[in-house]
């Protein structure tokens, strides 16, 4: 049995499969446990049931949570490192005090030095070097820094270049490890060069460095020097082996608010991920809402004024995921928080990892919202509200056409009743008087044949017409219908692409949120009618590819290309069949399977003589057994 509150088991079967840390909180919000999890969503569910814990300590624990919260990271080894970091944050109870403050390391290149230096190091000091890592596997990484050093030849030695040098190169010199820059053999722009080339590879740019190896190792094993092609092979398996630096913990500039920002029509979420000394410490977030007619940036400006100024802590750099109105205002505001908007490199990745966060929480929140709020609300009374129709739309048709590169055109009309598809009101058609690629002219054509047929037929006229299409399909539907004295019945047009609704008579299209029914009841019938269309239509297209062939062959009506097609399938099926299969078919005869086989075969008809004419035998002029139906 569990002890979590209900809105906490609510919450976990919407948590992401993904990496990432969790943090049980009691009900004051005070941090008791944070835990790292390779399945966010497994972990955390194997806490629910607090009889089949073995575990005291976990018992105690499960007693006295409240809530839970949960931030992701791209990968496990992240989150190890995200784990650590918040508990030396937060310091929870129920976590394993962690006594000896040691770090994960880092490659460190001395980037301000003449020559720099590259080496590991668990000490991370703002003096302008490059740091790259942390690094979970020690070991490996000491052995890719190792082929950094043999394939870059950087110098290992620890002289204040070129302020203090040895008289002499020292043993890796001639080992071939080093080019002694320390008395002149290499000068400082070529040193340089190499160092550029060590970033890239440590960035994660490694292709240029593996075509590098690669070669010395092709050029080694062609000279025999089989030892070093050896080597270097050792190499370049390492090098494809190799950790690729985290973004969860970085040390340039230190201290960091990264803003992540995600959208779902009408409702958005802002995340806001704290880096402190180059450490993430803390994910807060903001849900905004009644966004119908708000840009994003527009969103984000309101976020910064309403939430992110109000901030006693504010960091010195402040990272955005894209410009936002009032700009210069809200900069100068921020005081001695500077903006950037970074567009690649590790500042992005930051600010990737918080929309991936930001994305999380707002679908959760509109999953909460959704089991929460009410939703017995007719779609069928939202629609006539948010359009402002005189009429509750209780019976609405659907129209779309179909069609092949301008061949088999086709239309269709769905009915839906009450906001449910209505079928045996569903009609489908043949468009007759339009020639190639006209939907405009199409669509004229089925709605004034659609609503003539149901006016001499007194049927009921529905509430609303709905057309699948922009303005221009809109235009040739309400031409249709004035010319049938029905140019007051509403009608209004569903385009794709954008969601947008067109209303005669307005300039403007109108966008319903994203999660009101009455959008969602419209987009089921446009997507029902589209999917009824192009149905027929696809059977129309292959019923003609079928029988184009069987039209051609004289004295063979609908009766008999329907005889010949169940019994030999297909088009290829009656090609390959012999006269005398042909023949044996009721109503067939020698002469006609003749006939129908030199024909397919683009053959001379044979002629056979008069008296050989079997008493069954249809010839040219008559008429097949079953008669020639209409093909459509």
């Amino acid at each position: 049995m569990s002890t979590l509150p209900a809105a906490v088991l609510d919450r976990i079967p919407h948590l992401p499969d993904s990496p990432g840390v969790y943090l049980w909180r009691d009900a004051d919000g005070t941090v008791l446990y944070v835990g790292k999890a390779k399945r966010l969503r497994s972990r955390v569910r194997s806490y629910v049931n607090v009889e089949a814990l073995e575990s005291i300590r976990t018992i105690a624990l499960m007693r006295q949570v409240a809530a839970v919260d949960t931030i992701l990271v791209p990968s496990e080894a992240h989150a190890l490192i995200l784990e650590a970091n918040l508990i030396k944050e937060y310091k929870p109870r129920f976590n394993i005090s962690l006594r000896d403050d040691k770090s994960y390391p880092h490659i460190k290149v001395t980037v301000h030095e003449p020559f720099p230096r590259v080496y590991v190091t668990r000490r991370l000091v703002n003096d302008g070097s490059r740091y790259f890592g942390p690094y979970t596997d020690v070991a490996q990484m000491r052995r890719a820094l190792n082929v950094v050093k043999r394939i870059f030849t950087v110098r290992s030695c620890n002289y204040d270049l070129p302020k203090v040098a040895p008289e002499r190169p020292c043993l890796d010199y001639h080992i071939g490890r080093c080019k002694a820059p320390c008395v002149l053999l290499q000068t400082q722009a070529e040193y340089a060069t190499m160092i550029d080339e060590v970033i890239l590879f440590l960035e994660g740019k490694t292709a240029e460095v593996r075509r590098r190896v690669r070669q010395r190792m092709e050029l080694a094993a062609e000279s025999l020097d089989f030892e070093s092609a050896a080597a270097l092979r050792d190499a370049l398996q390492h090098l494809e082996r190799m950790e690729e630096p985290t973004v969860v913990q970085v040390i340039e500039g230190g201290d960091r608010d990264v803003i992540g920002y995600a959208r779902d029509g009408d409702d958005a979420c802002v995340a806001l991920m704290r880096i402190r000394g180059g450490r993430l410490l803390a994910r807060e977030h903001q849900l905004l809402g009644n966004l119908s007619e708000e840009t994003d940036g527009a969103v984000l400006a309101a976020y910064l004024v309403g939430s992110y100024l109000q901030l006693e802590d504010r960091a010195k750099e402040l990272y955005a995921p894209f410009d936002f109105d009032d700009h210069e205002l809200i900069a100068e505001s921020l005081g001695k928080t500077s903006v950037l908007i970074p567009q690649r490199g590790p500042k992005r990745e930051l600010i990737d990892l918080a929309e991936q966060n930001a994305r999380h929480l707002l679908e959760e929140a509109l999953l909460e919202g959704d089991e929460t709020e009410e939703r017995a609300a007719d779609p069928v009374y939202e629609l006539q509200r948010q359009l402002g129709l005189q009429r509750l739309p209780r019976a609405l048709v659907c129209f779309d056409i179909s069609h092949a590169q301008g061949t088999d055109t086709v239309a269709s009309c769905v009915w839906f009743q009450n906001g449910r598809p209505f079928r045996a009101e569903y009609r489908k058609f043949k468009v007759k008087t339009v020639v190639g690629v006209d939907d405009f002219a199409a669509m004229r054509e089925v709605v004034e044949r659609y609503f003539r047929r149901r006016i001499d037929e007194a049927k009921r006229i529905p509430d609303l017409v709905v057309i699948d299409g922009g303005k221009g399909q809109l235009g040739a539907a309400q031409e249709a219908l004035a010319a049938l004295g029905l140019a007051e019945l509403p009608i209004i047009s569903l385009a794709k692409r954008e969601e947008e609704i067109f209303v005669p008579g307005h300039a403007e299209s109108i966008r319903l949120p994203r999660r009101a029914t009455g959008l969602r009841m419209l987009q089921q019938a446009r997507d029902e009618a589209h999917r009824f269309a192009i149905t027929y239509q696809r059977l129309r297209r292959a019923k003609r590819t079928v029988t184009s062939e069987l039209l051609q062959i004289p004295g063979v009506g609908a009766a008999r290309r329907r005889q010949l097609l169940q019994a030999f399938g297909s088009l290829e099926g009656v090609r390959a069949a012999g006269v005398d299969a042909i023949a044996a078919l009721p109503g067939f005869s020698a002469k006609s399977a003749q006939r129908i086989l030199d024909t397919l075969h683009g053959r001379a008809p044979t002629v056979a003589a008069s008296n050989g004419t079997s008493g069954n035998a249809t010839t040219a002029s008559e008429p097949s057994s079953g008669g020639e139906d209409s093909i459509s």
